[in-house]
């Protein structure tokens, strides 16, 4: 069992502030080959994620926003913008799945 609580929040979430892209994992699989990868991402303001996907192989990503705001962008196959949400627990939209 994996648990997800406020000491680990705050531990990581420290870690992600003292790191230069302000943003850290706390990866729950043991290793990269595993064919389902859990982690917590923790991401503090002034970060940034380029848009990506996982192709090869095809993986899925759900997003949980625990605590904060994230703004997020789904893209159609032609680069097109489909979706942007302001996530967060304080917003309309918590998870992305």
């Amino acid at each position: 069992m994996k648990i997800i609580n406020h000491k680990l929040l705050s531990e990581t979430s420290e870690k992600a502030r003292l790191n230069k892209r302000k943003r850290i994992n706390h990866n729950f699989h043991d290793e990269m080959e595993n064919p389902v990868h859990r982690l917590l991402n923790t991401l503090e303001p002034e970060t940034y994620i380029r848009p990506h996907r996982h192709t090869n192989p095809a993986k899925e990503e759900s997003i949980i926003v625990l605590s904060g705001e994230l703004l997020f962008f789904s893209f159609y196959e032609d680069g097109k913008v489909k979706d942007c949400l302001n996530m967060g627990p304080n917003t309309e939209t918590v998870v992305w799945i």
